[in-house]
């Protein structure tokens, strides 16, 4: 309910934003940790490992829907 109330009075993008910048810190730590890498190259490496972080989150979802059918139990 209180969720409601704040974005109902801020724009979601301002109070989300500390927790998207941190998210997407993660890729680039996870790619160049000592910042040693040019900033192109470490933003297009950032941007690879984060598709590569969601398209496997969308294959562990599908792969778990196929099983729930296979046992037929739906939701």
């Amino acid at each position: 309910m209180g969720a409601y109330v704040v974005h109902a009075r801020y724009d979601p993008r301002e109070t989300t934003a500390p927790a998207r910048a941190a998210f997407l810190k993660r890729f680039l730590d996870e790619v160049d940790p000592g910042r040693v890498l040019p900033e192109s190259e470490r933003l297009r490496r950032a941007a690879a490992a984060r598709k590569g972080y969601f398209t496997r989150l969308s294959f562990l979802a599908s792969r778990r829907r196929r099983q729930r059918k296979a046992r037929g139990q739906g939701r």
